[in-house]
């Protein structure tokens, strides 16, 4: 399942550099993206690394979903598309 990274989690003053805000493709409803919850999603960086994660919980009643990875992600990944596995 394909999905597109939107941003960062973080509030007015906070950005968590290792959570981000994912819509997936055909997610448009806040009980639609609660069961995507604990899948997991991988982001491959442009050198052909892989970044996994895992969804936490919805974000939003539009379908986007929050995503936790293991390590920081780069601000290069915002508006690309990852994988859910």
């Amino acid at each position: 399942m394909k999905a597109l990274i939107m941003n960062f989690r973080g509030g007015r003053h906070t950005q968590k550099n290792n959570e981000m805000i994912i819509k997936v493709s055909d997610v448009d409803s806040r009980a639609k993206a609660e069961k995507l919850v604990n899948k997991e999603v991988e982001w491959t960086t442009p050198s052909g690394k892989k970044i996994k994660g895992k969804i936490l919980n919805a974000h939003g009643n539009k379908g986007a979903v929050r995503a936790k990875f293991e390590k920081g992600m780069p601000g290069q990944s915002i508006s690309t598309e990852l994988r859910v596995i």
